[in-house]
């Protein structure tokens, strides 16, 4: 699948601001975030730009962007709809807390609306990855761990996120958060892997032209003498050309580097804002090279009508 570039930075930035509001509001609830008001504001303020950034790039690749809300009308069957419902129902109590912070309001409500908080991002989040899950056309989409790569990616980024910040503060508890998050994540996205390359593809061209499969066919001339609109978009190769130097560029940058930099907080440093700086750029970096893989490793199965032997 060709990737969008607006839809691959929606899913990172986004992802990043969800995982950060998840963790901010289990440590909100458990009473782990300092006295100050100012760093959870900030951290919360960080988490909904993120969010609003990569929900508004996301409306880019539309025809018409000015058309995004009828989406939200088709939450019975869609989980895109399901996924704009989400994302602005999780905006109140995110909203309310922030409000909170700021004017160091205390209320016997706050940690309710931490959990809204954290609840409310889980469910984008899983709703996200279940945009691409349902898709029955791509093989390497319709797994069920496509969901849970989602969840370990934006907890692991969101962490990170959150250990960088609180570091000023003199807190480091996040950092060996944010070391489990990525090696959870990092295990999630090898067994992804080993799923789709494990996975030769259900159809064959046999059955898109309702032949026997035991039926010996090939191309004889391409379908179209020009590429068209379904070769440039669902017929992406140059992914496919590149993927295991990807693969390890995205792997290296994403958990090779920022493990042992958390590692190295949590056992003590005087350095351990800047190592968390270098561990966020690099988990950044990588995790837009794992996302322009994810769409761009796709293969659809209209492919079989251009000479794929499965899909």
């Amino acid at each position: 699948m060709h990737p969008a570039y607006s839809v691959i930075f929606f899913t990172t930035a986004s992802g990043a601001g969800y995982g950060l509001m998840f963790w901010l509001g289990l440590a909100h609830v458990a009473g782990l975030l300092p006295d100050s008001r100012w760093l959870p504001f900030l951290a919360l303020a960080t988490a909904l730009v993120l969010v609003t950034a990569g929900l508004f790039s996301s409306t880019f690749h539309l025809g018409h962007p000015e058309r995004a809300w009828r989406a939200l009308s088709q939450w019975r069957s869609s989980w895109l709809s399901r996924e704009g419902i989400a994302a602005l129902a999780t905006y109140v109590p995110a909203g309310l807390l922030a409000l909170v912070w700021l004017f160091g309001v205390q209320t016997p409500l706050s940690p309710l609306l931490g959990l809204l908080v954290a609840a409310g991002a889980v469910v984008t989040v899983w709703c996200t990855g279940m945009i691409y899950a349902s898709l029955r056309t791509i093989r390497q989409w319709h797994q069920p761990l496509v969901p849970l790569v989602y969840l370990g990616l934006a907890a692991a980024s969101g962490a990170l996120l959150l250990a960088l910040i609180l570091a000023f503060s003199g807190l480091y508890w996040p950092a060996v958060l944010a070391s489990g998050s990525l090696v959870l994540a990092l295990l999630l996205k090898l067994a992804y892997f080993a799923r789709i390359d494990g996975d030769r593809g259900a159809y064959t061209a046999q059955m898109a032209l309702g032949l026997d499969a035991e039926a010996q066919i090939r191309v004889l001339d391409p379908p179209h003498t020009r590429p068209n609109f379904i070769m440039r978009e669902m017929g992406y190769e140059i992914g496919r050309r590149h993927a295991t130097r990807l693969r390890r560029i995205a792997l290296v940058a994403l958990f090779a580097v920022p493990i042992p930099l958390a590692g190295l907080v949590v056992l003590g440093s005087g350095l351990s804002p800047l190592m968390l700086a270098v561990a966020t750029l690099s988990a950044g970096i990588g995790l837009l090279v794992e996302r322009w893989l994810f769409f761009a490793e796709a293969e659809h199965v209209s492919m079989l009508y251009y000479g794929r032997p499965r899909a």
